[in-house]
């Protein structure tokens, strides 16, 4: 998908759904809830847009299991389904993730190492929602890449400016206001100077597990090492 810049709403104001747009959702959502069925042992939510519903017809499906797993048992509750794997931390300071592709718009992530609160924030932020809400066409409230609060309404969505609502939107998503100043530092230096790039995004070969391949990685990453010691280890 092409780079969202931040953009200023300064008032609220509300987004009405046409027929066509419900359809995208609820097909995205009925295409995200086969993957979750597989892995409902391990507390799936989708997050982002199809969690909101403000979702387009280039709009990924992002799955994530919200804490560290062993990864062969992803991987068995998805076995015929993989694309490809990969291992990515946005930054030096970041969670450490696996990714298994799907598809080119299906993502299934979950935690290399044990996240912290703030790192399990980031996902509340965007909106997350479990496989009961999915099942019964629950939306609920996150922000955009646009620095948008999306409030989901009967007819579509109500569109909110972040900026100067800081405490607001923190009490709505149940993040700490930390999380929101955090966000929106980086997302406005991002739009002001681009997108810098994620620090690690390394494909994992066919023959090697997740957890092999990040201990290959931190042996010669210190920022790697260093976060996989801070979190207990691998």
């Amino acid at each position: 998908m092409p780079r969202e810049k931040v953009v200023k709403v300064w008032d609220e104001r509300e987004v009405v759904y046409s027929p066509k747009r419900w359809a995208i959702l609820w097909k995205k959502r009925e295409k995200a809830l086969k993957i979750m069925e597989r892995l409902k042992d391990f507390d799936p939510h989708v997050y982002g847009s199809i969690a909101r519903g403000d979702v387009r017809k280039d709009s990924d499906i992002d799955i994530i299991i919200p804490y560290k797993v062993p990864s062969f048992l992803v991987e068995l509750a998805l076995e015929g389904l993989i694309l490809r794997r990969r291992i990515v931390m946005a930054t030096p300071w970041h969670l450490i993730k696996g990714h298994i592709e799907i598809d080119e718009e299906t993502t299934v992530t979950f935690p290399l190492i044990n996240p912290n609160d703030r790192e399990l924030e980031f996902y509340r932020w965007g909106g997350m929602l479990d496989i009961w809400g999915v099942k019964t066409k629950e939306r609920v409230p996150g922000v955009n890449k646009k620095l948008i609060l999306i409030v989901p309404t009967e007819k579509g969505h109500m569109e909110q400016e972040v900026v100067g609502r800081e405490s607001e939107v923190a009490k709505l998503l149940g993040v700490s206001i930390e999380l929101v100043g955090e966000r929106v530092k980086i997302l406005t230096r991002r739009d002001s100077i681009g997108r810098t790039g994620i620090y690690l995004n390394e494909e994992v070969p066919d023959w090697m597990s997740f957890e092999e391949a990040l201990k290959m990685i931190a042996d010669r990453d210190s920022n790697v090492r260093r976060k996989v010691r801070e979190s207990g280890g691998i």
